[in-house]
């Protein structure tokens, strides 16, 4: 579908479960900032892989913390192939946290081509899962 031809935009939502690997990566000194890879298997509505690299910090204040990560998505959402990338910008204050994930504006690849959304991560007894809602052009 070429760009500027006349789109139907229709939103959607997608759920499921996941798997994530966190790997701590070494700067050869004890930094703050900790460096971690992502491995992550999606289960669900989307179904792939993605691989993405986080950056994390703790405080000296018990239960406040921050963190940020990228990770690119290839797999399948509700039939429709191709990859995308998720920016993760997460906060918590003394225990309450705050969460923000995003699909990169035109990072979407194959018929995911023009996605656009936000992830919700959801973890009860030491399970994650997802809820996605997001949007993407309609064939005309």
């Amino acid at each position: 579908m070429q760009r500027g031809a006349k789109e139907k935009i229709v939103t959607n939502h997608a759920s499921g479960a996941f798997d994530v690997k966190v790997t701590p990566q070494k700067d050869g000194d004890e930094a703050t900032i900790g460096r971690m890879t992502l491995d992550k298997q999606f289960h669900g509505d989307l179904e792939g892989t993605s691989k993405g690299v986080m950056l994390a910090v703790s405080t000296s204040v018990k239960g406040s913390a921050g963190y940020v990560a990228m990770e690119k998505v290839t797999g399948t959402l509700k039939g429709r192939s191709g990859s995308f990338v998720l920016q993760h910008s997460g906060t918590m204050t003394r225990g309450a946290p705050q969460l923000m994930v995003s699909v990169v504006p035109d990072s979407g690849t194959g018929q995911l081509l023009g996605l656009t959304g936000t992830m919700t991560i959801k973890i009860a007894d030491g399970k994650h899962s997802y809820d996605f809602e997001y949007s993407i052009a309609e064939a005309p």
